[in-house]
């Protein structure tokens, strides 16, 4: 039996799975990490911490499933995107904190750069609207604002990378500066119809090519690394959710999947064809096997399961997690409240980044049931207008969603937005998708798999949620929340 080392590096854990070549979870292990606020809509990571937890998750999993690396035939890495970090080649030091995915410091250079004129160019090349979301602002800043960075990066000296490049180098101890096609195409520097880094926009954000990694395949043998003894295979890099994508056996047009974790990402696999949304979605880079680039529709939600965590941490309204289906559950419905947690701006398909937070239908009768009801319905109402946008957009009917991610345990939920989507809402039997989707394309750049049928033979239905609801009552409800939405703009 051949066994596959998965690294899941996410926004608020770092966590390792290793899976057999069946696709069976065999052990997993998951360490927290900081999350670092150093001011209103800044949102910072140690990227020390990060490797550090992904360094003990990988040693405490092998100890849990009584492994070696010798039994490891490769390892796949999968990440948080669009987080920033620039580091030392020399020390393999970071200069700073990461700046993550949620930060929104570079939102006035956003602003003035559209004034510019430059956001149809931008659009036209990277598929991305131009959001500080992604990576080129936020390189910028660094280079920016960090002493002599500019000049060091100039003179080849420094290193950027999202964190699976940041992964990357640290195993190999220096050896690797790679990313892969999916990564590549979240920064803003990524031409994703030529498949390189773009001149032209490197020249609009000042940002120097001696910074940038190679871009690879997703599935491909980068390099090793011989830290946990044996030396392993790295075969697999890929963004978290063109990974799930692809853990979810969504390989041909028109199959689609919504993780919802941190915050909630939709995705619709467009195979070669790069559609243009007209509908305020993103055109991104899918998981690349071969040397056919392979394409996605995505909408990104910026809080999604996060609500849950600031029901917890925030309000104090639950303990832990999980308990909030219970509390949402004890009542009927939210009692006209509405949720709306922009608490880093609305993401797809509203953008408006300057969006906060608020909490709507308030009533003598509302109670903090009523609030984790209305907190746990945004998340599906979210994904609802992705999936709308999709729709509209008209690339492919979809006829089913795949979900995963931590909040797809939630059977309320899933059942909640079945009944907004009238569509099935289906939940595998892995809903670890994303290490599933790093596994897999490790498995295919070392032969333990022959291509991607087989892979898609390995997936498994846990859990089918039918629509109950009318649609002229879904539709009420949607509109309930697009009013709530234009409130908040």
């Amino acid at each position: 039996m051949a066994y596959l080392l998965a690294l899941d590096q996410g926004t608020s854990s770092s966590r390792s799975i290793i899976f057999n070549e069946t696709g069976q979870l065999i052990a997993s292990v998951q360490q927290e990490f900081r999350q670092i606020f150093p001011q209103p809509g800044w949102v910072e990571h140690d990227a020390s911490e990060i490797w550090q937890s992904q360094l003990a998750t990988c040693q405490q999993v092998l100890a849990k499933a009584g492994l070696q690396a010798a039994d490891i035939a490769a390892l796949g890495i999968t990440n948080q995107r669009e987080t920033t970090v620039l580091w030392d080649k020399k020390t393999g030091q970071a200069l700073a904190n990461a700046i993550v995915w949620q930060d929104r410091r570079t939102e006035a250079y956003c602003e003035q750069l559209r004034q510019q004129g430059h956001a149809a160019l931008i659009q036209a090349k990277t598929g991305l609207i131009l959001d500080p979301y992604f990576s080129a602002t936020k390189l910028k800043w660094l280079l920016d604002h960090l002493p002599d960075a500019r000049r060091r990066a100039q003179a080849g000296e420094l290193a950027f990378g999202t964190v699976d490049s940041w992964l990357a180098w640290q195993l190999s101890e220096g050896k690797l500066h790679v990313t892969d096609v999916s990564n590549a195409s979240r920064t803003m520097l990524f031409n994703i119809h030529q498949g390189q880094w773009d001149q032209e926009l490197l020249d609009c954000f000042d940002i120097p090519a001696a910074v940038l990694p190679e871009v690879l395949p997703s599935s491909h043998i980068f390099g090793e690394t011989t830290l946990f003894g044996k030396a392993i295979p790295i075969a697999g890099i890929a963004g978290d959710q063109q990974a799930a994508l692809f853990g979810q056996a969504c390989f041909t047009p028109g199959m689609a999947k919504n993780t919802y974790g941190t915050g909630c990402f939709m995705l619709m696999h467009t195979g070669e064809n790069c559609p243009t949304s007209q509908n305020g979605l993103i055109s991104t880079a899918a998981c690349q096997t071969d040397s056919r680039t392979q394409y996605a529709l995505e909408g990104s939600v910026f809080i999604g399961g996060a609500v849950v965590q600031w029901l917890r941490d925030g309000l104090k309204a639950i303990q832990h997690s999980p308990d909030v289906e219970e509390l949402a559950a004890s009542v009927p419905d939210s009692g006209g409240v509405v949720f709306v947690p922009s608490f880093t701006g609305l993401g797809a398909p509203y953008w408006v980044p300057s969006a906060k937070g608020a909490i709507l239908g308030l009533s003598r009768g509302s109670t903090v049931a009523h609030i984790a009801r209305a907190a746990l319905e945004s998340i599906a109402f979210q994904s609802t207008a992705l999936l709308q946008a999709m729709v509209k957009d008209a690339v492919f009917p979809i006829s089913e969603l795949r979900v995963d991610g931590g909040a797809a345990a939630n059977n309320l939920l899933l059942q909640f937005q079945a009944n907004l989507l009238g569509i099935p809402v289906i939940r595998p039997k892995i809903t670890e998708t994303t290490a599933l989707g790093a596994a897999y394309l490790a498995g295919l750049a070392t032969g333990i798999y022959q291509g991607i049928d087989e892979c898609a033979s390995l997936w498994q239905m846990d859990r089918q949620f039918l629509p109950t609801m009318s649609r002229d009552e879904a539709g009420t409800l949607m509109q309930n929340w697009e009013v709530a939405i234009g409130r908040i703009r």
